[in-house]
């Protein structure tokens, strides 16, 4: 049995690791196609500094300039959109690569520079998928040059061999091999606003209702729109105004959409006239819309908002005046009241998304308080909300730059004779979770271990002969980043050490003892990011997921009590939550939690944390449509429409909203004290709201009524969608989904 693997032993498992790998096809063929590039561009930088120019120095950074931007970087979307953002990062690698060199000449200078220079490009993950991806490659352009020899003399031909590197890298994610092209979220956005222009048109005309074909097509858009649906590079997560905007209209698109859907439900015969203009005119403005989005010139959104508003006076003056209408007819109206306000939210957006700036009154609304914001002032906005503890931005980015700093110290007091290899790992293993980084060095040691058994067999039978070597790396590269990200990490880390061996004995006469060191460096990298994974944030967001949910769910039932409060006019000194901040920090842990889940179980064995996001949403939608002039946390205002009776608010009859308000309030509240753990049971699934009694309401309020009670129906919902599905216990202890 010598010959076989123990299916117990490392070996094995490294192998059934391997058999285990689900590779979709269209995966494999994007990472051949990547591997290709990358390969290509540092084979060629490096034979033509190398062999060429007789420049060794020059010939490792062109190398490992294409390798840190295109194998170590995950920047997401085609090879064209990656060769725009090397290039536009270009620059910010000379500063990189200066500084590391500068810095290398004394130890404790390049622990700080690694301290400072490792959160701050962390931390840049803030800005968006494209940085994030990044950001990688460019600690490893920091990294290489911080180690001695501090040789300033060869500072210009290291950074001529980076930039040689990192352009024939442009020139290959451009030209060769093209990934096959994408839709840009503004072309979904498009083509879902044209569909509600059509449904809207359709619904204001008889039959009065939508064909089947397009409640399906709707229903297919509002998904489309997710932006979990979307690829990554198409995402517009950036703090700009445009791209800010952009996912506000897509927002608005899918909420439109889904009120027309209600709309469509809720018909039973023709709309009456000022129904169906105020369609046409929801129509008109969709249709404006998908205009915007498509060709980049900003149109005027002041029509549909003016529709909006009208209609909101128009149903307060039949409530006035004309005999009482019936439960139907309110809950419909009410529906399409939030179907305009959609639809002039999604004008607004648009608008803005094409890069326009305005002041003009139908966009000072707090959730487009960005609209007369420069792009700097939006980006340190962004990097400032997440500049907190709480954030798990700034959690990964200080977990990970005292990880770097502490293997620079390492490899500095220990004199390791390839420290950056440890440094590198560190980078490459540690992740967002103790048991996420335990799992990953475990694979990669073997593999590093594998690779460095092959590596010196290799150096021991091909000897000091440089040609053979030449021959070997582009094929040994090839199959490292195509078989790497496909196969897992321990691949990735046998075929990396089988590279980097391949690399040196051409650089210089190496023997076996070079992969003695490689596994020797990345075993002291692995101790250390696993150590810090311990005592830094060891549970990533889980943990965090559960404090920032409940925030979220306090200020949700704090929002609940003061809107209504405000509207029946006892407002008793009370300030509304910051529901925004605590919403915005939600999301970005939950996002980051999805990518922490090892063994995830089935959906329905999972709990629904996306109710209480939608809670939040739809919480802050109600505060800004129910209140006026209350500044947000971005030092915007609530601009509403709000019913009005002699020239002020009309009151809505107080035991029966607050009452219900306070029972929806008091849902999430106890929801939030069971997930802080400061409450061991479970709350009970409320009961739906009833009709509205409008008996106690002024006449003019009666629509309103109906419109709070919807909006708090709402919110009763997304309580139950999130009670009912499995919660772990109280504080979250539980091992997560």
């Amino acid at each position: 049995m010598s010959g076989e693997v123990s299916a117990a032993g490392p070996l094995g498992r490294l192998a059934r690791a391997a058999g285990r790998a689900r590779r979709d096809p269209g995966v494999a063929a994007t990472a051949g196609r990547r591997a290709v590039r990358v390969t290509l561009a540092a084979v060629a930088g490096f034979y033509v500094g190398l062999y060429g120019l007789d420049r060794p120095v020059a010939a490792t950074y062109a190398l490992f300039g294409a390798v840190a931007m295109a194998g170590l970087s995950r920047i997401p979307g085609t090879g064209r959109q990656r060769a725009r953002v090397v290039a536009q990062l270009l620059p910010l690698g000379w500063v990189l690569l200066t500084l590391g060199s500068v810095l290398a000449v004394r130890t404790w200078a390049a622990v700080l520079g690694m301290l400072v220079v490792g959160f701050l490009l962390a931390f840049g993950a803030a800005a968006g998928p494209r940085l994030a991806g990044a950001a990688p490659g460019l600690q490893l352009l920091y990294i290489l040059p911080c180690f001695p020899p501090y040789a300033p003399d060869t500072l210009g031909e290291r950074l001529g061999g980076m930039t040689f590197g990192l352009v024939l890298l442009i020139a290959a994610e451009a030209f060769v091999l093209p990934d096959p092209p994408t839709r840009s979220y503004r072309d979904l956005a498009a083509d879902a606003t044209d569909l509600a222009a059509r449904c809207a048109g359709r619904l204001a005309e008889q039959p009065w209702k939508l064909p089947g074909g397009e409640r399906e097509a709707a229903l297919a858009a509002i998904q489309g729109l997710r932006l979990s649906n979307v690829p990554e590079a198409e995402r517009p997560a950036g703090p700009s105004r445009r791209e800010r905007a952009l996912t506000h209209a897509g927002r608005a698109a899918r909420v439109l959409l889904a009120h027309l859907g209600e709309l469509d439900a809720r018909a039973d015969g023709p709309p009456g006239p000022a129904r169906a203009a105020l369609l046409r005119q929801v129509a008109a403005a969709a249709d404006g819309s998908t205009r915007v989005l498509r060709s980049g010139r900003p149109a005027d959104p002041a029509p549909i908002e003016q529709a909006a508003h009208d209609f909101q006076r128009l149903r307060s003056g039949e409530a006035a005046d004309g005999p009482p209408a019936g439960t139907a007819a309110l809950r419909r109206d009410a529906v399409l009241a939030e179907t305009a306000e959609a639809a002039a939210a999604l004008a607004a957006t648009a608008y803005l998304a094409t890069g326009a700036r305005s002041a003009a009154e139908p966009l000072r609304r707090s959730e487009l308080w960005y609209a007369d914001r420069s792009d700097a002032a939006l980006w340190a906005h962004r990097f400032l909300a997440h500049l907190r503890p709480r954030s798990v931005y700034f959690q990964n980015a200080a977990r990970l730059s005292v990880g770097l700093a502490a293997a620079r110290a390492v490899a500095g007091v220990l004199s390791l004779p390839h420290g950056f290899w440890a440094m590198l790992a560190a980078l490459t293993l540690t992740r967002s979770t103790a048991a996420l980084t335990r799992e990953t060095v475990r694979l990669a040691l073997i593999g590093t271990l594998v690779g460095a058994l092959a590596g010196a067999g290799l150096l021991v039978a091909v000897g000091h002969r440089s040609d053979v070597y030449a021959v070997i790396l582009p094929v040994v590269m090839l199959a490292t980043f195509c078989l790497g990200p496909t196969r897992g990490v321990g691949w990735a880390q046998a075929l990396f050490t089988l590279t980097v061996a391949t690399v040196f004995a051409q650089l210089a006469p190496a023997g076996w003892h070079l992969a003695e060191d490689r596994f020797l460096d990345v075993f002291t990298g692995s101790v250390i990011g696993i150590v810090i994974g311990l005592a830094a944030w060891p549970k990533g967001a889980h943990r965090q997921l559960h404090r920032d949910l409940a925030e979220l769910l306090r200020a949700v039932a704090a929002s609940t009590v003061v809107t209504t409060s405000r509207l029946t006019g006892r407002t008793d000194g009370q300030r509304q939550p910051r529901l925004l901040d605590a919403l915005v920090m939600a999301e970005s842990t939950y996002a980051q939690y999805q990518c922490e889940v090892l063994r995830p179980r089935p959906a329905g064995d999972r709990p629904d944390w996306q109710a209480a996001l939608l809670a939040g949403h739809h919480a802050l939608r109600g505060v800004r449509r129910f209140q006026r002039d209350e500044p947000d946390s971005a030092g915007a205002a609530d601009v509403v429409d709000v019913v009005e009776m002699d020239g002020g608010p009309a009151p809505l009859p107080v035991d029966p909203v607050l009452g219900r308000a306070s029972d929806v309030a008091r849902i999430y509240a106890d929801t939030a004290a069971y997930l802080a753990g400061a409450a061991a049971d479970r709350p009970v699934v409320p009961a739906a709201v009833p009709e509205p009694d409008s008996a106690g309401a002024a006449a003019p309020a009666r629509p309103l009524l109906f419109d709070v009670y919807a909006w708090l129906d709402s919110l009763r919902r997304d309580a139950s969608r999130l009670l009912d599905s499995p919660l772990p216990p109280p504080g979250g202890q539980s091992t997560r989904a």
